[in-house]
Order: structure tokens, then sequence, then C-alpha cells
């Protein structure tokens, strides 16, 4: 419907990966909402299933997901290109540094998508020494090499991620196994 035609609006106008990036913010998580309120009992209707799931802090454990999600990507893309050098703060490491500095992203989205799935206090201070270090790391590439693409989205989307979860903080307790509406 409706989603599909921006998405393919979006493809068109900005390439089949922005149209991609759409779909797995937008189209994605409502799927998975429509799925979750088939699975409530009485089904209570659209509206009534997202203040559900909103409650029981889905929206953090699909992020986590995205997370793990990503750490394979990442996995597969190291081990597929053994020759791409990770940028760290204008700097290109190679050796066993350059394996460590590659190796880093899918550790710490595996942690930190764990962590989100369980709801986990420590994933939240992980995330945000995480997009520190992204957000310090992109200023510094931006300030060596100009204006990129992936870097502008790479910037924008983790600011929106990051402001997302810094206001959704209240989530991260494991023991309560929700947050407050």
């Amino acid at each position: 419907g409706i989603l599909g035609g921006l998405t393919w609006a979006i493809d068109a106008f900005a390439g089949p990966l922005a149209g991609g990036f759409f779909g797995m913010l937008i189209m994605l998580p409502w799927w998975c909402l429509q799925a979750y309120e088939a699975y409530l009992p009485n089904l209570p209707g659209q509206f009534e299933a997202l203040k559900i799931a909103w409650r029981r802090a889905h929206d953090i454990r699909y992020l986590g997901g995205l997370f793990l999600f990503t750490a394979v990507t990442d996995s597969y893309i190291i081990w597929e290109n053994p020759e791409y050098i990770l940028t760290l703060f204008c700097a290109k490491p190679t050796g066993i540094t350059g394996i460590l500095a590659k190796a880093q992203s899918p550790a710490l989205h595996i942690a930190i998508g764990y962590g989100f799935l369980k709801l986990h206090r420590w994933a939240f201070f992980v995330y945000l020494a995480y997009a520190g270090f992204g957000l310090l790391n992109a200023t510094a590439n931006y300030a060596c090499f100009g204006f990129g693409r992936i870097r502008a989205i790479f910037f924008i989307s983790l600011l929106a991620f990051t402001a997302y979860v810094i206001w959704r903080r209240e989530c991260f307790d494991e023991s309560r196994n929700s947050c407050s509406p």
C-alpha cells in the first residue's frame, strides 16, 4: 500500500539503499506490530497494540534485533573484504590493530543487541559510550575527508537513534520487564 509506494519513491529518488533503510526503519516495525496485534488475545486494534508494545518496551527489543542483524552483516563484510581498512579518527590502522578495530564493531553490536533484547541497564550505558565514540569518529572523519553520503546518513541516523534511546532510557530495567507509558 502506501508504505510500499513510499519506499519505491524513496528508492527512485535516493537509491536502493535509502529505500531499504526506510523499509527497515518504518515498514518492518509496522509489520512486526501487525503480527504482534494478531498474537494478542481479543485483537485490541492497532492503536491499543502499539500502546501495549510501547509499555513492554518492544521498540527497544526491536532495536536490539537490528543490532544483532548489523553484527551479522558487519561480520560478513569483514570476512568477504579482508583488505578493507576501517577509518578511525582519520587514520587507517593496519595489522593487528586494524583487525581489532574492525572486530570491535560486530562484538559491540552483539553485546548491545543482546542487552537491548533483555532490557539490561548496562546495555544503555554501553550504547551511549559506543554512540559517543561513533559521533566523535564521524566528526573527525568529516574534518579530514569532508562530506560523504554514507558518512552523513550514519551521522544523522546515529543522532536520531541516540536521542530515541535516551528518551526511552527508563525501559532499561530487566527487573520490571516494561516501562511507563
